[in-house]
């Protein structure tokens, strides 16, 4: 399993149309194959922050299969007006600690 770790800026006085929309676009992540499981959170301390974690069974599913889809076009379409930059993604493996 990947997990996904973006970090998303949204323009000031944004968060709740932001929220609205992320709320439809969300689908277009559930329909991907590959796909496992997502959660958004939002910053305590800075204003318009936001963690974005997507669970994927491989790398290639997020990087060829969701980027490299019509899906991905969609989602720009619906969130990339409320950020302030472009978010930034890593891929991270979990490391067994027992």
């Amino acid at each position: 399993m990947i997990l996904q770790s973006s970090t998303l800026s949204v323009k000031s006085g944004m968060a709740s149309e932001f929220e609205s929309s992320f709320r439809k676009a969300q689908k277009l992540l559930a329909g991907t194959r590959g796909y496992i499981s997502h959660e958004l959170h939002k910053c305590v301390e800075r204003e318009g922050r936001y963690m974005l974690l997507v669970r994927w069974q491989s790398i290639g599913d997020h990087v060829v299969g969701f980027m490299g889809s019509p899906a991905q076009g969609e989602w720009q379409a619906a969130l990339n007006e409320f950020y302030e930059r472009e978010p930034e993604s890593d891929h991270y493996i979990r490391i067994r600690l027992d």
